[in-house]
């Protein structure tokens, strides 16, 4: 009696036969789906060509470069103009990423409502790839209750200010890892091109060039002061020791002042005046700032202003330009900024990174220095 499901060698066969059909049919799916592939991609880069939308090359890039960098400018201000002009020159920023705006020069506070109406013709005149933005100026340094730079960041919104001693808006670049903030997060943060003139200014932008993976030796100081109320970063600082000072020399310091110390690359403090610092030596890209009330208020202040910082030689520095009640979260986290900066990123990435409630808060110096890239 024949088996009704044929012998085992032809079932062997038969399912040979059916692999193979099966392997053809497949191959020649595979074959097809590569031949669409190929078209479309074919058509997608031809329609790219035509409307002059083709990727930038800079997207690939794995941090932030010149031609991220949109510089902001006041025309109606002789020296923004001369800083402007020489911060594109020496960076090499793409003309295109000259952003211009009008505002009574001298001034360092702007009205909201005059805020919004310049950043509406800020951002429609940004260019795509831009990620950060570079303010040639040093004042005005406050939109109302906020700091420009986040103002210009962020928009202008009283959720990122306090009246008191309250928490304001944590900022989604806080300790990111993003390397494109405005394509990730939709924010450009920003820092102003500052100085006591337009010399310091200069001279601030040929040490954040200077300062270019140099991977600079130098000390890295965290001063632990007297000052209670100020000293609310200090509890970071052991820390810091534990977990960098394989990679850079750091020293913890009980006391108020460091006078006459060469290769100073951070510097770290709080007080509501620091003294000594023009007595020290300052590396290119070097950060330094003092916890206080007011050392983002950049002119008339009773307070050491953070711009003192950058005259005497430093390359980064952030103040608050209101009352923060010293809540750490509204000052730079040096464990943050020491990390990030160590492991390349640029001054502004860094410097920003840290700060967990930046709406007070300003920052000041090169944005694209960084020391510690390969």
């Amino acid at each position: 009696m024949l088996d009704p499901f044929g012998s085992r060698q032809a079932i062997d066969l038969g399912l040979k036969h059916h692999t193979m059909r099966q392997q053809r049919h497949q191959a020649s799916r595979l074959t097809d789906s590569l031949i669409r592939f190929l078209l479309l991609l074919c058509m997608i880069t031809a329609g790219h060509a035509a409307s002059g939308s083709m990727p930038d090359e800079q997207d690939t890039a794995s941090s932030l470069g010149p031609q991220h960098v949109g510089v902001v400018v006041n025309d109606d201000d002789p020296e923004s103009r001369e800083i402007a002009a020489y911060y594109m020159e020496k960076r090499g920023i793409p003309p295109e990423n000259l952003i211009h705006v009008q505002l009574t020069p001298g001034r360092s506070v702007i009205n909201p409502d005059r805020f919004r109406l310049v950043l509406d013709r800020v951002r429609a005149e940004t260019p795509r790839t831009v990620q950060v933005y570079a303010l040639a100026w040093t004042l005005p340094y406050r939109v109302g209750c906020m700091s420009i730079t986040t103002a210009f960041a962020a928009g202008f919104d009283e959720a990122w200010c306090a009246k008191g001693c309250k928490a304001t808006r944590e900022s989604p670049y806080y300790d990111s890892d993003s390397r494109r903030p405005f394509a990730d997060l939709g924010l450009r943060p920003a820092m102003l091109l500052a100085g006591d003139s337009p010399d310091e200014v200069r001279a601030l932008i040929d040490r954040g060039i200077a300062a270019d993976g140099s991977r600079p030796e130098g000390t890295g100081y965290l001063l632990s002061t007297k000052d209670r109320a100020r000293n609310v970063r200090a509890r970071f600082f052991p820390g810091i020791l534990m977990m960098q000072s394989d990679r850079f020399d750091l020293k913890i310091i009980q006391g108020n002042t460091l006078r006459h110390r060469p290769g100073v690359m951070f510097y770290f403090t709080g007080l509501t005046r620091v003294d000594g610092i023009g007595s020290n030596r300052y590396r290119p890209g070097a950060i330094a700032d003092h916890l206080t009330s007011a050392g983002g208020k950049l002119s008339g202040s009773g307070q050491m202003s953070s711009l003192e910082w950058l005259g005497a030689g430093a390359t980064g520095s952030y103040g608050t330009v209101v009352e923060p009640c010293a809540f750490v979260q509204k000052f730079p986290r040096p464990d943050m900024v020491i990390n990030r900066y160590l492991n390349g990123e640029t001054l502004i990435e860094a410097y920003w990174k840290s700060v967990a409630w930046p709406g007070q808060g300003v920052f000041i110096g090169e944005p694209l220095a960084a020391p510690f890239r390969d």
